[in-house]
């Protein structure tokens, strides 16, 4: 189910919603000029980390390739910073509806998530 283009659709919005809310959230944190430091450089950094750190059988080579629980938790902890960001910045109904749809698609993802917690190669992306 994770290879359905609807779903993929959904992660990606997802992925951009996060970055934007880290930036956000950076921009809010003071008022001088490190602010567009914090603003580029933390969604830079979850951009990083996202893109560095993947399992076995990801669509993309894996440069650094990490057990599919260890991916599992990056991911789950930046969409939670993303929607703990969302709340600080005093967006508690964006922040609750995206922390239900990154849940309603990780239970989509069943196929996906159960193979990182399994330490499981994923086989849906293998051609």
């Amino acid at each position: 189910m994770n290879t359905n283009p609807v779903n993929l659709t959904v992660r990606f919005l997802l992925e951009i919603a996060m970055l934007i809310a880290t930036g956000c959230w950076g921009w809010h944190l003071t008022a001088n000029w490190p602010r567009y430091i914090y603003a580029s450089g933390i969604p830079l950094i979850a951009a990083v980390l996202w893109g560095l750190f993947r399992i076995q059988n990801d669509p993309k080579p894996a440069p650094v390739e990490v057990p599919g629980i260890i991916r599992l938790l990056l991911e789950l902890g930046l969409f939670g910073f993303a929607s703990w960001a969302l709340y600080d910045l005093g967006y508690s109904k964006l922040s609750a509806a995206m922390a239900v749809v990154v849940i309603i698609h990780y239970l989509v993802s069943y196929d996906r998530t159960w193979a990182m917690l399994k330490n499981e190669p994923y086989k849906g992306f293998v051609k």
